[in-house]
């Protein structure tokens, strides 16, 4: 599926996402506990769940090495303005944009969730359309054999 702009450009490929079964379970969670706290309509929670409903869920063990999943550390690259950014991807509680702890709900986040190395990712803002490139994971908690951070 190729969605576009109303001026006719793209914005994100529709491409499958991997997820790991307990990063599924983990943002499943926050997803409902958000839910029982009046989060209906934020539309930072609708994106996470449906990129939640169409990734492919797989063991942590056969997760690409690749892959930003939970806590990996990307590096990032702006396609428009070459600016390159290193963040961590964490759950909300963690984030910390001074030290590169970027959250799960945040735009970003949430859009380079599941993708892999050398992926580029575009999405509407108010400016038009943001494209980035995974140029690097540098860490990667599965590939560490840390399974639940």
């Amino acid at each position: 599926m190729r969605m576009e702009t109303a001026e006719g450009d793209p914005i994100m490929a529709e491409r499958k996402i991997y997820l790991t079964e307990f990063d599924r379970a983990r943002l499943e969670e926050l997803l409902e506990v958000a839910d029982e706290f009046g989060g209906h309509g934020r539309k930072d929670l609708e994106s996470l769940e449906e990129e939640l409903a169409r990734a492919e869920i797989v063991s942590p063990e056969d997760i690409p090495p690749d892959v930003v999943t939970m806590n990996s550390k990307v590096v990032l690259r702006d396609i428009d303005t070459s600016e390159r950014m290193t963040y961590t991807l964490v759950f909300p509680n963690k984030a910390n944009i001074k030290t590169g702890a970027i959250s799960v709900l945040a735009p970003i986040g949430t859009a380079i969730l599941g993708y892999a190395k050398g992926d580029i990712i575009e999405w509407p803002v108010p400016s038009g359309v943001r494209r980035i490139c995974i140029e690097e994971v540098l860490y990667q908690p599965e590939a560490a054999g840390d399974y639940h951070l």
